[in-house]
């Protein structure tokens, strides 16, 4: 098994930045990718961003193109996402996960084995 957790979140304001971290431990030779996904509020869970982890691949959703980026340090089993220029409507839990099957759909959650607990971004405006 692989085992997520999160960190970094909090209360910030229009503009600002955080990062997020994800460190994995457990069998994390079977990760072949992971991401980030968001949950708000009476929404669905929405792709945020993805690497693959030895590659370092990366993708990300149309809304936060630009202002977050996404990378992993392979030696510390940690991903990382730095956000800048933060808006209210990033406001959610973040949840990083990872997908060990090679799936090419990383933008489906569906498709990832293992969740962290979720870490709260709030962004006040």
């Amino acid at each position: 098994q692989v085992q997520l957790v999160e960190s970094g979140g909090g209360l910030v304001q229009t503009g600002d930045s955080l990062r997020l971290s994800c460190a994995a431990s457990g069998r994390t030779f079977k990760i072949y990718a992971m991401g980030w996904f968001r949950q708000a509020p009476g929404k669905e869970r929405e792709f945020v961003a993805a690497i693959t982890w030895s590659g370092g691949s990366t993708w990300y959703a149309d809304s936060v193109k630009g202002r977050f980026t996404i990378s992993r340090d392979s030696a510390k089993n940690t991903m990382y996402l730095q956000m800048n220029s933060l808006k209210p409507e990033d406001t959610a839990a973040y949840y990083c996960a990872a997908e060990s099957g090679g799936t090419v759909s990383l933008r489906n959650p569906r498709l990832y084995d293992y969740w962290g607990q979720g870490t709260q971004i709030t962004v006040s405006s």
